[in-house]
């Protein structure tokens, strides 16, 4: 089984998105078996009391709009943020940041660097040399899935599924 961490600042958006569209690839093409897909934060803000925020509505409009949601495999309803714990580089094969600032935290948090080969950015699974649009900022929650898409398309391509 592959174990795949995508990991961005707060957990309600970019990797919770990544996470569910990957979870959809992988079940359309019946590989849901071969593969345990979670996500988490580098950040501690969307995390209270030890009970994290949910998706972020504008997040969960996007991915519903794209279908994803719909099976008991992809439903988001009841995903919440977590933060990254140091174990989880452990547990996980792979560990995939949004940006270069979630890969440096991804290090500092986990002690471990990219040199080892298992913490990567997201968008180089794609080819493409640059972060992952963070629609916190952006408000465009429509180029971050594209990114997202563009993403987890070239992971499943790179790990030969």
């Amino acid at each position: 089984m592959i174990k795949i961490l995508f990991i961005c600042h707060g957990n309600i958006c970019r990797s919770p998105m990544a996470e569910f569209v990957f979870k959809d690839m992988i079940e359309k093409r019946g590989l849901k078996a071969e593969f345990e897909v979670a996500s988490a934060a580098t950040s501690t803000e969307e995390v209270w009391d030890g009970r994290g925020n949910p998706v972020y509505p504008p997040a969960r409009q996007e991915l519903t709009r794209r279908g994803i949601g719909r099976s008991a495999y992809t439903n988001f309803s009841s995903k919440r943020a977590r933060v990254l714990v140091k174990n989880d580089y452990d547990y996980y094969d792979y560990l995939i940041g949004m940006d270069g600032a979630n890969i440096r935290n991804i290090e500092r948090m986990t002690g471990h660097g990219r040199s080892e080969g298992k913490i990567f950015k997201m968008l180089e699974f794609a080819g493409i040399n640059r972060d992952v649009s963070d629609p916190w900022y952006t408000g465009d929650f429509v180029s971050t899935y594209e990114d997202v898409l563009a993403g987890c398309e070239g992971l499943l391509d790179y790990l030969g599924k």
